[in-house]
Order: structure tokens, then sequence, then C-alpha cells
């Protein structure tokens, strides 16, 4: 039986920042290491730099298809907590983690045996190809690792422990940091391996990242795992599970699988629209930390909500969240963009580069509006059980409007990556709009996965 003392409360008047304080630097901590090697290899080689942001955006996807658990873990975990059903949670708990496990053995050979035909798919240029097929075998292969720790820190965050994932961030950035020195310009800098040293870094902290969640869960007594929990094995479950987490990572995989193609796109367009592409990547990232973490953190309070029969609560929460979240994400994008003549100089000295970065962080203003908007609503309403609308709407958006525009303006009338931007700017602000409306007539009601006790001892 799960130890129910364990589990910290969280009803409607949890603050927001109680949970979204700490994914807040956790999310920072955890895009930091990236731009850290990004940037390190940005004055080390350009084209390392772009070839490390070109794999990171093809295993991106792989990692999403873990998120199909991993999402449904979030949902029916704070759902079941908030119903009361204690009794369930080391089966649930047990069962993510395991099929997350085997699942990313598959799929990190899988990515090690295809990385070339992969790479050479999206067009990858050949002065970049070699060092993004080094980085997908390394990292890819130990791919599984996020897999795990994904599942972990839903559980722990659910449970009322938003702050373990920061406090593992700050050590893993350490590691990664370190690591990055030692292979690029420390002692190790003689071997000459360049992404494979910032790659076995990224690894080494990935480990240590999930022995260290699996140590707080248990000195914390959230639960257990263990194999007795699954046997007999609970099928059911598992469908529920995936019925949860497949909409909700496809919505996930389809938009990656989007930006892979844009990214296609800029591909053809050369080097320096490609490291463009990636070094503006790095700092948009930050723009929209907030109002994902604000999201991120808004779905545990809405599905502990739901599932205790609160829905009133959980839809005026939800609005409450986009009165903070929007205008802090609009000053933050347009900070970016104005700041982006000095900040793209962290990763670069290339003047061509650094223009290129600064209509794309222009365009970017747009995109995080649309963004706030998509990831305040959507998450909630996955919270709320309505995990399919969003996935409908997202593949419409996205290759409807999305991919037409963006080649569209940048391909076929030659503004180039900024034109590609803005096909994912008209792509966030009108899908935004249209899971807002959904949210704002509550078509998301009696759509909970599980019933409070409560409501069940009521007849209700």
């Amino acid at each position: 039986m799960s130890n129910r003392n364990a589990t910290r409360i969280i009803d409607e008047k949890t603050p927001l920042m109680y949970l979204a304080g700490p994914m807040f630097l956790e999310m920072l901590l955890n895009i930091l290491i990236n731009n850290i090697d990004t940037m390190m290899l940005g004055r080390y080689n350009d084209n390392s730099a772009g070839a490390v942001g070109v794999a990171n955006q093809v295993m991106f996807f792989i990692i999403l298809m873990f998120n199909i658990i991993a999402t449904a873990t979030s949902i029916v975990v704070a759902q079941y907590l908030g119903a009361e059903k204690y009794d369930e949670m080391n089966k649930i708990y047990t069962l993510a983690f395991g099929v997350n496990f085997f699942a990313g053995m598959v799929l990190s050979g899988g990515v090690m045996l295809l990385r070339g035909p992969v790479l050479s798919l999206i067009g990858v240029e050949n002065a970049m190809l070699q060092d993004a097929k080094d980085y997908v075998l390394i990292v890819g292969g130990g791919l599984f690792l996020q897999g795990c720790y994904n599942v972990m820190l839903q559980i722990l965050r659910c449970n009322g422990y938003p702050k373990v994932g920061m406090y593992i961030s700050i050590a893993v950035n350490l590691v990664n940091i370190g690591g990055n020195w030692a292979f690029l310009y420390g002692p190790l800098k003689d071997l000459n391996m360049g992404v494979k040293g910032v790659a076995i870094s990224t690894v080494t902290a990935r480990i240590i990242a999930l022995i260290a969640s699996v140590i707080f869960f248990y000195a914390k007594r959230i639960g257990k795992l263990s194999i007795k929990y699954v046997i007999p094995f609970p099928g059911k479950l598992l469908w529920e599970m995936v019925k949860v987490g497949l909409p909700s990572a496809g919505e996930n995989m389809s938009y990656n699988l989007y930006q892979i193609v844009l990214l296609s796109f800029i591909t053809k367009m050369g080097e320096n629209e490609v490291n463009a592409k990636v070094f503006c990547a790095s700092l948009t990232s930050f723009a929209m930390v907030f109002s994902n973490t604000a999201a991120l953190a808004t779905q545990i309070i809405v599905g502990h909500l739901v599932g205790e029969g609160k829905e009133d609560a959980a839809y005026k929460r939800v609005f409450q969240t986009l009165k903070l979240t929007m205008p802090i994400t609009i000053g933050l994008s347009v900070a970016n963009w104005l700041l982006s003549p000095l900040t793209l100089r962290l990763f670069t000295d290339n003047e061509v580069i650094i223009k290129l970065g600064f209509y794309i962080m222009l365009v970017d203003v747009l995109i995080e509006i649309g963004r706030c908007l998509n990831m305040t609503f959507v998450n909630s309403l996955k919270a709320a059980g309505d995990y399919v609308y969003p996935l409908i709407v997202g593949f419409i958006t996205m290759w409807g409007l999305g991919v037409t525009v963006g080649y569209g303006l940048g391909v076929w009338a030659g503004l180039g990556v900024a034109g590609v931007f803005l096909g994912t700017g008209t792509d966030e602000f009108i899908r935004g709009l249209i899971v807002m409306r959904r949210w704002y007539r509550k078509k998301w009601c009696g759509k909970a996965i599980v019933q409070s006790d409560k409501k069940e001892r009521e007849g209700l």
C-alpha cells in the first residue's frame, strides 16, 4: 500500500509558485545543460554545435515516445491522489517505470542502428554529419535513462515534491559542465573527442539524475517499485494509461515531426541558417520556460481537483494561471528579441548568423504568445481527461498551417529561416485560441478518468 502520509496535499488553495517555482528553476537548469553544450561547442567549432543541435532535434522525437507513459503517469497519479485511491499507487508507479524501461531499451537500440539514415533523410550537411552520428550513438544509446527519469519526476511532482527535480538539475549541471570542460578545454582535450566527450558528459549526468530520483522516492516513503505489484499483470490499468498517454504524446510527437520537416527546409538553405536556428532555439527556450512550468504546475493542480470532483475550481484556476503567465511571457520574449544582437555573441561572432538570429527572435514574440495559450489550456484539458481533442486540433494546425505557411514564406517567398518561423507562429497562435475556447465552453467536464471515494460514497 502506498504511504498516504508521504503525499503532500494539493488542492485549490495550493499556490501556483509552490509547484511552478521549483519546476521553473529545474527546467531552466535543464535548458542550461543543452545551452552549455551548444555554447561550449560553438566556441570549439560552429559546425559541431550545429550537429549537436540537429541531433538533439532527432532524439527529442524519441523522448516524446517515452512520454506516452510519462504523461499518462502525471495525469493518472494526480487524479488518483485527488480521488484518494491510495491502494492503487504502487501498482501505477511500478507499471509506469517498468514499461518505460523496457520500451526505452528497444528505442535506444533502434536510434543507434538507424541514426545514419535518419540524419541523411533530413538533409544534414556533410560537414556536420559525422559529429551528429557520434552524438546520437552515445546519447541515443542512453535515452532509456531519460524515459525512466521522466516517470520518476512526474511521480515526485504529483506527490507534492517539485523541488527534487530542481536539486537534481543542479547536480546534473555541475557534472555536465565539468565533463564538457574536461573534454573540450581541460585535461582530456588531447583525446580530441570533441562531440563524443560532450555526449559522454550528457549520459553520465542522466545516470546520476535517475539514481537520485529513485533514492528520493524511497527516502520519502512515497511508494515502492516491485514486480509483485504487477503480478498478475494489470493489463486493464496499462490500457487505461496508454489511452491517456497515446493521444497526449501523439500530439507532441506530431509537433516534433513537424519541426523536423521545418528543419529540413532550413538545412537546405545553408550552414549559417542552420546555426542561426540552433542558437536561437537556445535563446527562445528561456522565453517559454516560465509559461511552460506554470502550465505543468496547473496540470497537476487541475488533475487533483478533477479527481476530487471539483470541476468549477479547476475551471477558474486555469484562467488565473493565464493572467499571470501571459504578461511575463510577452515581456521575456520582447526582451529576448531586443537583446539578441548581444546574446547571440555568446555562441558565435559570425555577423551573418547574428543578423539572421535577430529576425528569428522578432518572429518568436508571436510564437511565444500562442505557445503560452497552448501550454496552459492543452495541459489543463489533458489533466481533466480531455486528451483526444488537443491531438486533433494540433494535427490540423501544425500540418495545415505551420508547414504550408512556413514553406510558403520561408522557401517560396524567399524570406528564409525567419519565414519558416512565421509558419510556426501562425500554428501556435491559431491553435492557442482554439483550445482556449474549448476550456471556456467546459467541453471537458465529465471526462475524469477516476471518481473520488467521497463521491462514490455519496452515490454520485
